[in-house]
């Protein structure tokens, strides 16, 4: 076992959530700020930036690519953009490190470039679907090799990309997103096509840009050959990160717990529609629309959560929040149940089976489905030992448990946290979670 592996979290049982939080600035958005940064004509400033490992693998990737980047303070960054053609070929494999949404979208930039490029990433990366997004690249004209369907991702781009009509086969942010990435290049008019609503922060943040994105229903059209303007942009704090508190002070807040400024873009916020139709108390305060993305501070109550058939409509809306939901489900009265979420076993792990597998260990009784999970809530739970399966949000989501446990809880496997929330363990602690590392 390496050294990160073998680090975990201690959390002593029980406890109360307080005070007013602030969390790391939203993932999502900063992977598509560092890239559209780089090709756009100009300096694009970036404030709330999240500087943790998956977004500075992109970072790494673009200045590899010849891009300037520059860290002038804390969260803050200037991309010297390349412009539509500026990109060089790197001399190395681009690693990904553990970032799933920066491989798929650097597809997407690389399919214009004439030159050759490898994507690799660690060995959770390197397991993950990659052909989702190399089939339509490959229909726009780009050459695209993968390894029975994974990681390394070796391509040649073209300077004569083709547009592209499209209907997107399941709901995927990643994949609309590489897909328009490569459209900014192509010749002619490329059409998107969404079986169900996923998040839009590439199609936001390319009008920041000055780039014309159009929507009609379900259909999303994107003319080649506009170029991009840098422009500055504040990153808001990420609302999967805040999940894990918002769940927390619904099971554990001795008063109302303020989290400041976290995005509540509606193609995101499917947890607060779930968590509220549970019966959870969360007030929105001071909304306010910046660089395309809304934001506000969100305040938490204890609340009685009851248990809940969850819509399939919001499953795309709250894909990266179920292992916390599912934490809260376990702290209902009565069953909730989960379909249509097969996406959930193709990220950092089987997120499915890793969270049955971990309720399992705490006494609550559930069912893995194919594409969900069924379970019966309790009021409290025994502690054990959790296999974190180095997924980050499985980790944070256990960690959240502590607070309804009757044991202490040890939860394995826990170094990737940082690839999404640099500095969860000081948050914790400061919130009122009784938890250390080990």
């Amino acid at each position: 076992m390496t050294a990160a592996a073998a680090a975990r979290y201690h959390l002593a049982p029980g406890g109360r959530i307080a005070g007013t939080l602030t969390v790391p600035g939203d993932k999502s958005i900063s992977h598509r700020a560092l890239m559209l940064g780089a090709l756009a004509q100009g300096v694009t400033h970036i404030s709330g930036f999240l500087a943790g490992e998956d977004c500075l693998a992109t970072a790494r990737a673009l200045q590899a690519l010849g891009v300037r980047i520059e860290w002038p303070g804390t969260g803050e960054v200037r991309v010297h953009g390349a412009g539509a053609r500026g990109l060089t070929a790197s001399g190395v494999p681009l690693d990904m490190g553990n970032a799933g949404t920066a491989m798929r979208l650097m597809m997407g930039v690389l399919a214009a470039e004439p030159f050759e490029s490898t994507l690799v990433g660690d060995d959770s990366l390197m397991r993950r679907p990659m052909e989702r997004v190399a089939v339509p690249l490959r229909l726009m004209g780009a050459e695209i090799l993968t390894q029975d369907g994974h990681a390394p991702v070796r391509m040649r781009g073209t300077r004569a990309l083709r547009a592209l009509e499209y209907a997107l086969p399941v709901a995927s942010a990643q994949v609309k997103s590489a897909i328009l990435l490569a459209a900014l290049r192509a010749h002619g008019c490329t059409r998107l096509t969404e079986p169900a609503p996923s998040r839009d922060h590439t199609e936001r943040m390319l009008r920041t840009f000055g780039v014309q994105v159009r929507q009609s229903g379900a259909t999303i059209s994107l003319e080649g050959g506009q170029p991009l303007k840098a422009a500055p942009l504040e990153v808001p704090a990420d609302f999967s990160s805040a999940a894990f508190f918002i769940v927390a002070a619904c099971l554990a807040a001795k008063e109302p717990v303020l989290i400041r400024n976290v995005g509540i873009n509606p193609t995101r916020t499917g947890l607060l529609e779930i968590l509220r139709a549970m019966g959870a108390d969360i007030r929105v305060h001071a909304p306010a629309v910046q660089a395309s993305e809304p934001r506000a501070d969100l305040e938490v109550r204890m609340s009685g959560l009851r248990g809940i058939e969850v819509p399939e409509a919001l499953v795309p809306l709250s894909i990266d929040e179920f292992p916390v939901l599912f934490v809260a489900a376990a702290c209902a009265s009565g069953e909730t149940l989960v379909r249509g979420a097969q996406e959930l076993r193709v990220k950092e792990s089987d997120r499915l089976a890793a969270m049955a597998a971990g309720l399992t260990v705490l006494g609550i009784e559930n069912r893995l489905l194919p594409d969900g999970l069924w379970l019966r809530g309790a009021t409290s739970f025994s502690g054990g030992t959790i296999d974190s399966r180095g997924d980050h949000r499985i980790a944070m989501a256990f960690a959240v448990a502590a607070l309804r446990a009757r044991e202490p809880l040890e939860i394995l496997d826990v170094a990737n946290v940082a690839t999404s929330f640099p500095g969860f363990l000081d948050t914790a602690q400061a919130a009122g979670l009784q938890i250390r590392l080990a």
